[in-house]
């Protein structure tokens, strides 16, 4: 998307549930921020966390994906005030102290390896003056509020760096496109140790009321908005927090970014297997990922006058089947050892091509085989899914709803099966979130599936509006109640909730 980050005075155009509890948080928000500061913010930027319905862990290997923006969000109350110092504060002041840095010098110092809540603040700040070339800020103070759950896989850190790269942009007087920011922030979060494939940071951004989108990031960034099939009942989205917190930063070297190597070790290795790998599209490309081997195979293919989804179905199960021969001699898992002979290189040019002294990683055997046929059979999935939703919001449908209870099924299938892929190729769930994809399944959700980095955080689960209820109450009283039997109401909201697709960033300024 080409367009700025919009601006808006009414709160109905960014929120479709709980509209006047929101208002009430902003008023909070601006009181605090005149408490704190001495005057009323200049403005409020508000950037959502995501949900991502399908197309786990293959953003970072070039392939297309389908979340949406949530109601959670991160706000950045901003003010300027005239000199070079940026002062931040939080609501939450006892858990995230106030600090203060130099718009010109120490706010660009980021040290990876404190686990300090303003380093992603810094992120923001410093991704948007790198891309300028430029180390000129003006000095601001701001407030944040945040209700995305850290940790629970809705890309609480994407919202914070999101928000507080519109703040930055607002208060220095400068204003990017849509995508221009996303592809900032992605980038920006790499400051913290943290490799995102740009998915989170895309949904903030560029989230649409009422649809989901279909985000590819190869060869360009696009997303594409698309409606989900208008059913009777309608199809809803339920999110189940399992309240167990996995902190990408202090989790990420034998979970996230172990996983992140092993993908691109095995884009590497698979280059080389289909004779790609001394081609300028794959040798002169860092990181290499197994879109850009795919492309590269099929570069000469001519596909003129057949449809697009036919093409990457042929492509992607071609893939899976390439991968089998290219790794499947070693099944139980390679050493750094025997994937650096697969690539003719030695250990330590190896761990220098994987970016491993910025990104380390520990592990005895990588996983080459499992990641592959993940990577390939989501794509597969998440290409089937958007099929599903066009394919019964086309022109015959005539805006209509389907009775047709199969549609549903079939997209919850596909969901099914991308919560297998994770839990058993990819091995990124955990016991909770197979525990509750269960209840939810017994209960009536059509499909059910972790989402987000996994290893704990939120599942998500489709489910027929008249079973909305059903579902939720399985899910209080065979998981909340057991596993918590002292939350408070409020956290139970917060962690178990029914949501649509919803507005992506913005600014808010009071009328």
């Amino acid at each position: 998307m080409t367009s700025s980050a919009p601006t808006v005075s009414d709160l109905h155009e960014v929120y479709s549930l709980n509209v006047e509890a929101q208002s009430q948080r902003y008023g909070r928000l601006v009181s605090a921020f005149t408490a704190a500061y001495g005057a009323k913010p200049d403005f409020i930027a508000r950037a959502p966390g995501r949900v991502n319905i399908i197309g786990e862990h293959i953003d970072y290997c070039g392939f297309p994906v389908f979340p949406m923006a949530i109601a959670p969000d991160t706000l950045v109350a901003a003010r300027a005030n005239g000199t070079e110092r940026v002062r931040i504060a939080n609501v939450e002041a006892q858990r995230y102290p106030a600090r203060e840095f130099s718009a010109t010098g120490d706010i660009f110092d980021i040290d990876s390896t404190s686990h300090e809540w303003s380093n992603y603040f810094k992120c923001g700040y410093r991704g948007l003056f790198d891309h300028l070339g430029r180390r000129d800020g003006r000095g601001f103070d701001a407030l944040l509020d945040g209700t995305v759950p850290a940790g629970g896989g809705l890309s609480s850190s994407a919202a914070f760096v999101c928000a507080t790269e519109l703040a930055v942009q607002r208060i220095n007087g400068i204003d990017l496109t849509q995508n221009e920011l996303a592809s900032i922030a992605a980038g920006a979060e790499r400051h913290v140790g943290v490799n995102s494939g740009g998915m989170d940071q895309t949904a903030s951004i560029m989230g649409q009321q009422g649809s989901a989108l279909f985000i590819e990031f190869h060869p360009r960034l696009q997303a594409t908005p698309v409606k989900l099939p208008n059913s009777t009942p309608h199809l809803v989205f339920v999110i189940a927090n399992t309240l167990v917190v996995s902190d990408k930063h202090v989790t990420a070297p034998v979970c996230y970014n172990l996983r992140v190597v092993e993908t691109r070790v095995g884009a590497l290795v698979l280059a080389r297997h289909l004779g790609v790998a001394g081609r300028p599209a794959c040798k002169n490309v860092d990181p290499l990922t197994f879109k850009i081997v795919m492309d590269e195979f099929y570069a000469e293919q001519n596909t003129a006058g057949r449809d697009n989804v036919d093409v990457w179905i042929e492509r992607l199960e071609a893939m899976l089947e390439a991968s089998h021969a290219a790794f499947g001699s070693l099944a139980e898992g390679y050493t750094r050892e025997q994937m650096a002979g697969a690539l003719g290189i030695s250990c330590s040019e190896l761990s220098a091509k994987v970016h491993e002294a910025q990104f380390p990683v520990r592990a005895e055997r990588f996983q080459l085989l499992k990641r592959a046929q993940h990577v390939f059979s989501e794509a597969l999935r998440v290409v089937r899914f958007r099929q599903i939703c066009e394919r019964e919001n086309g022109d015959d449908a005539d805006g209509k709803s389907s009775n047709n209870s199969s549609v549903g099924a079939a997209l919850g299938d596909l969901m099914n099966q991308s919560q297998d892929s994770c839990r058993d190729q990819f091995e990124c769930s955990c016991k909770e979130l197979d525990e509750v994809c269960a209840i939810a399944r017994r209960a009536g959700s059509l499909g059910s599936r972790l989402t987000g980095a996994g290893w704990g955080g939120c599942s998500v689960h489709l489910v027929a509006q008249d079973r909305v209820s059903a579902v939720k109450e399985a899910l209080v009283q065979e998981y909340y109640l057991k596993q918590y039997p002292q939350l408070s109401a409020d956290k139970l909201d917060d962690a178990l909730f029914a949501t649509a697709p919803g507005r992506g960033a913005c600014y808010f300024y009071e009328k």
